[in-house]
């Protein structure tokens, strides 16, 4: 991408900002060729928040639907909440979820952002996982930004199966289906 003028950067940049909130300042400043302290000023004078605040505020506002779960048992930011329909979640794998010799994130932990994540949009006080079928497609490594998109598939009486896929990037790593039952 050739260079841009400063004003047509930062239209550009606030632009992309709103289409994807968690967009690094890393990946910012390849997309435009330039210094990560350049995209830091641009959204200081644009009042765009960093990343993480960004997360924080979206997940905030999502936190206080959730009936099924309590905050701190969601694993990841939550995005994304609409009840007994769609949930969306974001996780980067830290140093404590990988394997000290290879770097590759441990199942359990892609596992329970989804499994967290179909229960949280459950819309009733006692939602349980009745049953899950998973399938992991590629291992996962440090750093990795993770995004997890939930839907209910069918509903039944007392069950929802849930179908979690997980993404990173544009590329599926983990795919599951969730029975929840509910009470």
């Amino acid at each position: 991408m050739k260079k841009l003028a400063r004003k047509e950067r930062q239209v550009e940049l606030k632009k992309i900002i709103e289409e994807n909130p968690f967009i690094t300042d890393d990946e910012l400043s390849r997309k435009y060729d330039c210094s990560i302290q350049t995209i830091r000023l641009d959204r200081l004078l644009l009042g765009i928040p960093e990343v993480r605040e960004r997360l924080k505020s979206v997940a905030k506002e999502n936190y206080n639907k959730v009936k099924s779960t309590k905050e701190n048992e969601i694993i990841g930011e939550l995005l994304e909440l609409d009840l007994d329909n769609k949930a969306i979640s974001y996780m980067e794998v830290s140093t404590d979820m990988v394997s000290e010799k290879n770097n590759i994130c441990r199942g359990h932990h892609v596992f329970a952002q989804a499994n967290m994540l179909a229960l949280s949009m459950v819309d009733a006080d006692i939602a349980l996982t009745g049953s899950a079928r998973i399938r992991y497609k590629r291992p996962v490594y440090l750093k990795e930004k993770l995004v997890a998109t939930a839907f209910v598939a069918k509903r039944r009486a007392n069950k929802l199966l849930i179908k979690v896929t997980t993404k990173s990037g544009a590329e599926e790593v983990f795919v599951g289906k969730f029975i929840i039952v509910t009470r």
